[in-house]
């Protein structure tokens, strides 16, 4: 558990990534794995907190993620999705993330990829919530690279692959 976000305390910047030994993020609009059980623990992280993506990453979900405000990053002013916040910048996406957490007491501001939305972000994020594939497959997104020296971690599990999930895994914070 967390202690509540003092009034007027702004929510902090998190990222939300699976990374592959190798970079990969993605792979044809897609993930280029299968972890059931890393998709309930995103779930359980981001419930409830306003999430960020790109165009592409909103693209490739099968549907809006419930119990969250959805704020989509793209250039295409055309671009529309029902239920779903645009933004047309990362300033304006931020804006509405922490007008929502504001609202609902929020403590984080989730920002899920893709690949261009984590590179602008990366330096104003405070947490990342890393799942680190023990695998290195073929994929044509990656995540940026950083400097992790200005980073320290707080949490480590590791999990076998299960029965939905076609590489183990560990889940770093």
């Amino acid at each position: 558990m967390s202690p509540a976000r003092r009034a007027g305390e702004a929510p902090i910047i998190a990222l939300v990534v699976a990374i592959g030994e190798n970079g990969a993020i993605g792979k044809g609009g897609g993930l280029p794995w299968r972890l059931s059980s890393d998709m309930r623990y995103f779930r359980k992280i981001t419930m409830g907190k306003p999430v960020i993506m790109g165009r592409r990453t909103f693209k490739s979900l099968p549907r809006l993620l419930d119990g969250r405000l959805n704020i989509v990053l793209t250039r295409d002013r055309s671009f529309a999705a029902p239920d779903a916040v645009m933004a047309h910048s990362l300033a304006e996406g931020l804006a509405a993330a922490r007008a929502s957490a504001q609202r609902t007491g929020a403590q984080e501001i989730m920002v899920i990829g893709g690949e261009d939305v984590f590179r602008e972000v990366l330096p104003q994020a405070a947490r990342i919530y890393l799942t680190e594939v023990h695998a290195s497959p073929e994929a044509d997104t990656w995540f940026p690279d950083f400097d992790k020296r200005g980073w320290h971690e707080v949490f480590r599990e590791a999990h076998e692959a299960g029965p939905k999930d076609n590489h183990a895994f560990s889940l770093v914070v």
